[in-house]
């Protein structure tokens, strides 16, 4: 198997990141081959267990015509998204193997066992290994590796480039999370990896010049058969330019997933591609969690439908696990099939793609997918090795002790009620916040803080507390922000984030769990203010909900200022709440708020909610409290 990544140089292009690039029309086409590649693992488990799984090989077809004329061929094409760092079957949080309710296991190590099952029944040389994003950021493992012992620094190889290149990736896109620890470490990731590293539509600010490879040309030689050259595209998710703005902003900018396609896929079939495949990080739903000012969020169905000459996609972002799922292009009628593997590793994506040669030329006769759990196979030992040691040295690094908790706190109703271990999140942004800003004019302004519910499981257990701990209740690494926000606007921030309930009449059952998560909601997106206190009345529709909003015991003046501690996500407009993101930046210290729980925590010592719990908020019906 050959590949070529290709790169398309403009003579007025900035200095490149990973590839200098024009849109097709304007430049002249290079091509980049002979990537060197660590030779994949060998090891393979029992083939009832793929069986199991739900795969079955697919036979081949041939007629008696000579020189291959009129033969058919089928390849596979294996897919994976949204790892999140999880290399092994591990849950850092519970410190043990990770298990849960539906039988699932996570890890790239699982994954391995897998694909590489597939390699041995069907031929190393009739598959292909993609990755559709969101792959060095999610667990304690990523965070390790980016902030603790930052591979930017030490010169160390990143445990998920290790196991992708172990594995023989063919192809690797970006995802919005490989954005979140800055572009320098992005950039150093990248360099590890012998996989190219696709980002069509993430362009140099103020062009439409790729900054990072936008796709490359695989070539399988079947024994027996004509070369079959596979494209495949990369593209990633606009959403970027919101959730690390930071990070991207002045630097980079996210076109249009489907228009970026329409550019670059008629350049990939000018290459003489039998087969044509987009690995893309977006969701199928045509929705977006922000508004319109970005280009779609989930537009993973709309590029079927709208980019002719493609022959199927795998897409990630949603972490939905959608085996198959068929779109007929509006303008060739062809049918695109589509598959999301779910995330973290608990499905493999297989795509089967039959062609047969016409006249010579190799033409798609048919596709399908499937989802394959990794549930039913073991960690492939190989691939354990390859990471245990930083393994190791990361669930060594989250057990460390941080403080003693004089009672166990948790978080499990803390998306109904005001809770403790919620308001100890708002006692660190509010009391670093307010140390950040002494001496400034916002001095004078009270301080108020939002945080939401990351993980109903989070639990602070009475006596020793671990950085473990912590790391289960605030799972994201967002850096913690203030900006000045007033009286009025907060009480629409609350009746924006106060949509995740269901309207409840006054006398139905009391039960909590089933109010939730109203519109899809996620209860990342059920923001909670400590400063202020308002009910929240369930029994009034959207927008109508936020009641009795006060601040030191007098109705809130709907023009008077407060600072408001926030973390980056929201503050750069992520869940597109009101007013926040065009509100003025008090405070951008770029302090990781999970680190500052751990350097509070350990500078206190104790964690006593006597010193801090104040429950300032309640759910009602009609008025009357439900608790």
């Amino acid at each position: 198997m050959t590949d070529e990544t290709h790169l398309h140089r403009h003579a007025d292009a900035p200095e490149p990141r990973w590839c200098s690039c024009a849109i097709p029309d304007e430049a002249a086409q290079e091509r980049r081959s002979g990537l060197n590649r660590r030779g994949f693992l060998t090891g393979v488990t029992a083939a009832s267990a793929l069986a199991a799984a739900g795969w079955v090989a697919t036979p081949e077809k041939a007629s008696a015509a000579a020189g291959g004329v009129g033969k058919s061929v089928t390849i596979t094409i294996m897919g994976t998204s949204d790892i999140h760092s999880h290399a092994v079957n591990w849950d850092y949080y519970k410190d043990a193997a990770y298990t849960d309710k539906a039988g699932n296991v996570v890890g790239l190590s699982r994954v391995a066992s897998v694909v590489n099952q597939i390699r041995a029944d069907r031929g190393r040389d009739r598959t292909l290994l993609f990755d559709a994003g969101d792959t060095i950021q999610g667990t304690p493992l990523g965070f390790y590796y980016a902030t603790v012992e930052p591979i930017t620094t030490t010169g160390a190889v990143h445990p998920m480039a290790a196991q992708m290149n172990a594995l023989g990736y063919d192809a690797v896109a970006l995802g919005n999370h490989e954005f979140n620890y800055g572009l320098e470490f992005l950039d150093t990731w990248i360099s590890q990896m012998d996989a190219p590293v696709l980002g069509a539509n993430a362009v140099h600010a103020g062009t439409t010049v790729p900054a990072y490879t936008p796709y490359t040309i695989k070539t399988l030689n079947v024994k027996g058969y004509k070369p079959i050259r596979v494209g495949v595209l990369g593209l990633t998710n606009p959403g970027i330019v919101i959730w690390d703005k930071a990070h991207v902003s002045g630097t980079l900018e996210v076109l249009d997933i489907v228009e970026t396609a329409k550019r670059w896929v008629p350049v990939i079939r000018d290459q003489g591609v039998d087969l044509l495949v987009v690995s893309v990080h977006s969701g199928d739903s045509g929705t977006s969690s922000y508004g319109t000012d970005l280009p779609n969020e989930n537009a993973a169905g709309i590029l079927a439908e709208q980019v002719p000459g493609i022959d199927a996609i795998l897409f990630g972002h949603a972490h939905k696990d959608i085996p198959q799922r068929f779109v007929t292009n509006a303008q060739t009628g062809q049918q695109v099939v589509l598959s999301e593997p779910m995330c973290w590793g608990q499905r493999l994506s297989v795509f089967d793609i039959e062609l047969q040669q016409v006249k010579g030329k190799w033409t798609v006769v048919s596709r399908k997918s499937t989802n394959l759990n990794t549930n039913t196979v073991q960690d492939d030992p190989a691939m354990v090795a390859l990471v245990q040691a930083q393994h190791d040295a990361v669930v060594s690094y989250v057990n460390k002790p941080v403080a003693t908790s004089t009672e166990e706190l948790s978080a499990a109703e803390s998306c109904w009620k005001d809770t403790a271990i919620l308001d100890y999140v708002n006692k660190v942004q509010v009391d670093t916040v307010t140390k950040a800003i002494a001496g400034t004019p916002e001095a004078a302004l009270p301080v108020v803080s939002i945080a939401a519910p990351f993980n109903r499981q989070a639990t602070f257990p009475a006596g020793e507390v671990t950085i473990r701990d912590v790391a289960g209740l605030y799972i994201y690494d967002n850096t913690l922000m203030a900006s000045v926000l007033t009286g009025a606007e907060i009480k629409d921030y609350l009746e924006y984030s106060a949509k995740y309930f269901q309207q409840v009449a006054p006398g139905a059952p009391v039960d909590p769990a089933s109010w939730t998560n109203a519109l899809n909601t996620p209860d990342y997106n059920y923001d909670q203010f400590s400063g202020v206190a308002y009910d929240v009345d369930i029994s009034q529709p959207q927008g109508s909900r936020i009641q009795n909003l006060s601040w030191n015991g007098a109705p809130v003046d709907p023009a008077q200022k407060f600072v408001v501690a926030v973390n980056n996500y929201r503050q750069s407009g992520g869940g597109g709440f009101p007013h926040i993101a065009t509100a003025p930046v008090v405070y951008n210290a770029q302090v990781a708020i999970r680190e500052a729980i751990v350097a509070y925590a350990s500078a206190a010592g104790t964690i006593d909610p006597a010193d801090f719990h104040v429950v300032n908020w309640r759910l009602t019906r009609n008025g009357t409290p439900v608790f």
